[in-house]
């Protein structure tokens, strides 16, 4: 491999001799018909590449206006590229690299939020895309409302035309887009359960809540579509070295590449207002019923992120750096595999002609991918954002049945052990670098508990996953039993324990 310094960079000049995924968007920024939110790794993996094939299908004015959160982490060096990144597909049959050509422009949210006020509100632009993670959404975990107590809600509700936060940004975007009334399409791309309809009922909240005028909301209501959708892949964060693998494979220095699974499924309620690219020839599924999307969507909260929140709780717990190393754990595989089949497959309505066996035999042979290096800290992030999307429902169907879930009761523990350690436990490296936006509060409701089962029942009945599971005293217990164990036995006794209490009825 040559020296870093002789390897040319990325860039449009080099474009003919790289393999190109799909075909490229139009050129002019001004042809651009979609706007996304969230420009990380899960976008460039996912929603892109889709666009990208099904512009090589059907030509279109599909370009990407592109806005991290935060950082300018991928956002300055795509610009320096001209739009331009590689796509690492890792499968244990080798690496695959290619470019993807979609992106026109770029932008950071928290430095200019206006930025995507005045695109949202540009006519050209169609169609907006979100991955903003479920904290984006603004849902109150305890009233599944809006959540007003949220900071950056109050303070976009007191001063709705600056807005900071992805609603408030919404919603004056489509306020002044209102002026011309050019119907719009916002299609949320995060693991939020009915995400159209829940970022439509926030919207619309936060409308109300700030006063908008009467055709405001009435263009809200009869000119924006909110189709909900389902997406699965998993893109884990760049290594040192993921550069190094494409100056390799493809000649030529990529500053902003991606890495991800051959595996990748994205399924769509076909319910837009101002167009689409043919995603369904870009290898999405197409659907008009938002029910059948339902069901797509608990099947991957509940097989997959469910079960994927377990393995990393107790991966990190044992010191594992990456979920496969967890998943090669035995005790940590059949906790997974028994949490998916005994406890979460029973809830869930399967769509039409759904392989349930051949879906979960995939789930084994992605989480065993070591070339894909998911970190366990990665996944085990934001789990006050992500948990009460993925666990109580489950856990009430049992609840209600007269059984115990303790599977996911582990997995609960087991987060609480990770990201609010109970008082002079050390949860280890692993767990020590999860972040969590709600991590500090967490701590300070529990900071009164002297004891591991006082701590789990003091953080459930503040409603951190739902006020209803909170209520739930014999699954409160068991969730404090689990805690105790981990803390005194380790997460493997822990496991055992909750193995064999999985769905014991109710005395």
């Amino acid at each position: 491999m040559p020296a870093s310094g002789s390897v040319p960079a990325l860039d449009r000049s080099r474009l003919s001799g790289l393999p190109l995924l799909g075909a490229s968007a139009p050129r002019d920024p001004a042809r651009a018909g979609i706007i996304h939110l969230g420009l990380g790794a899960f976008h460039r993996a996912h929603g892109a590449v889709h666009t990208a094939r099904a512009l090589a299908a059907e030509e279109g004015d599909w370009g990407i206006i592109g806005f991290a959160n935060r950082s300018r982490s991928v956002v300055d060096p795509m610009a320096r590229q001209d739009g331009l990144y590689s796509l690492l597909e890792l499968s244990d049959t080798g690496i695959r690299a290619d470019v993807v050509d979609v992106h026109r422009g770029f932008g950071v949210m928290a430095e200019d939020p206006l930025a995507v006020v005045r695109e949202i509100a540009t006519p050209a632009r169609r169609l907006l895309t979100l991955t903003v993670s479920e904290g984006g959404y603004s849902v109150s975990p305890r009233t599944g409302s809006l959540d007003v107590d949220s900071p950056a809600i109050r303070a976009d509700l007191e001063d709705p035309r600056a807005p900071r936060s992805v609603i408030g940004l919404l919603a004056r975007g489509l306020t002044e887009r209102a002026a011309d009334g050019e119907p719009f399409t916002v299609l949320p791309c995060d693991n939020v359960a009915s995400a159209g309809r829940t970022a439509r009922r926030m919207l619309t909240e936060f409308l109300e809540l700030s006063g908008a005028q009467e055709d405001v909301l009435a263009y809200v209501r009869d000119s924006v579509s909110f189709p909900d959708a389902m997406v699965d892949r998993i893109a884990p964060a760049t290594t040192a070295g993921t550069s190094d693998q494409v100056a390799e494979l493809l000649g030529v220095r990529d500053d902003a590449p991606v890495r991800t699974e051959r595996f990748s499924m994205w399924v769509i309620e076909d319910d837009f207002a101002a167009g689409r690219p043919a995603w369904e020839r870009g290898g999405a599924i197409l659907t008009p019923d938002a029910a059948e999307v339902e069901k797509y969507e608990q099947v991957k909260l509940r097989i997959l992120n469910g079960p994927h929140s377990l393995i990393a709780y107790l991966g990190a717990l044992d010191g594992r750096v990456i979920v496969p190393q967890a998943f090669d754990q035995d005790w940590i595989a059949e906790a997974a595999l028994a949490l998916i089949h005994d406890e979460n497959l029973p809830t869930i309505d399967l769509p039409v002609g759904f392989d349930t066996a051949g879906y979960i035999e995939d789930l084994t042979h992605r989480w065993r991918n070591h070339d894909l290096g998911h970190r366990t800290r990665q996944v085990g992030s934001d789990g006050s954002m992500r948990l009460p999307q993925r666990l109580p429902a489950p856990a009430l169907f049992h609840l209600e049945a007269g059984r115990m879930p303790a599977l996911l009761a582990l997995t609960i523990a087991a987060w609480f052990a990770c990201v609010v350690p109970p008082r002079g436990f050390d949860p280890g490296e692993q767990a020590l670098a999860m972040t969590d936006p709600a991590q500090a509060h967490l701590q300070e409701i529990a900071s009164r508990a002297a004891t591991p089962s006082e701590h789990a029942r003091i953080l459930l009945e503040s409603g951190c996953l739902t006020a209803e599971l909170g209520a739930h005293r014999d699954f409160v217990d068991l969730v404090g039993a689990l805690l105790t164990t981990i803390v005194t036995s380790g997460p493997r006794a822990a496991a055992a324990e909750a193995h064999t209490a999985s769905l014991k009825e109710n005395p």
